[in-house]
Formats: structure tokens, C-alpha cells, sequence
């Protein structure tokens, strides 16, 4: 089992940056993929970029050259630096995480954070 918890998310301008955090606990991500998706208001819980144990990276095209995810194997944690924020880019966030390769799709992951919010005022 592996717990997930997201922090850092806030209230922004447009412009501005933001880091997310993402900590588990209760085993070593070892071999697990880490993903960060996102959900709006009313829409569906999209993703956004993961990043593999080796440290391959895919990122939704709506945040690439503004987001950059990265992982810390030894403390079992992944960042999200995000940078030149968007009104669109506003909703829960949430980390997840997946054992094995790459995946957008979100059925594909089996342990999810709570989530972080994130406002983006313009």
C-alpha cells in the first residue's frame, strides 16, 4: 500500500509560480511510476505529466516549457515546479502513482493523493 500526499498549492496571479509536493509513505516507489493530473470544476480529472523511475518524463502539451516534474527516489518524493501560470491551469491537483511504464491514462494508476488546490487569478 502507498499513501500519497500533495502539498503546496495556493492561491496565484497569473504569471506567477507555484511547487507542488507530492510525499508517500508505507513503501519505496521503486519501479513506480509518478503522475501528476489535474481536475476543474465540472470537468474530467486530466493529466498532466509523469515522470518514470528512471526519471523519463511526458508532459501534456496545454503545460510543456511552463511545468517541470521531478523526483527524489532516496525520500520517495516528486515535485512540480509550475511556472508562468494560467486562470486554466486553476484545479486539483493530484499525485499519483502507478507500477511500470509510462501512462496519460488515469484508470492505469492504483494509488492517488488527496489532492492540492491550486487558483489561479488573472
Amino acid at each position: 500500500q502507498v499513501q500519497l500526499v500533495e502539498s503546496g498549492g495556493g492561491l496565484v496571479q497569473a504569471g506567477d509560480s507555484l511547487r507542488l509536493s507530492c510525499t508517500a509513505s508505507g513503501r519505496t516507489l521503486s519501479g513506480y511510476t509518478m503522475g501528476w493530473f489535474r481536475q476543474a470544476p465540472g470537468k474530467e480529472r486530466e493529466f498532466v505529466v509523469t515522470i518514470t523511475w528512471t526519471g523519463t518524463t511526458s508532459y501534456a502539451d496545454s503545460v510543456k516549457g511552463r511545468f517541470t516534474i521531478s523526483r527524489d527516489n532516496a525520500k520517495n518524493t516528486v515535485a512540480l515546479q509550475m511556472n508562468s501560470l494560467k486562470p486554466e491551469d486553476a484545479a486539483v491537483y493530484y499525485c499519483a502513482a502507478r507500477l511500470g511504464g509510462s501512462s496519460w491514462s488515469r484508470n492505469s494508476y492504483l494509488y492517488w493523493g488527496q489532492g492540492t488546490q491550486v487558483t489561479v487569478s488573472s
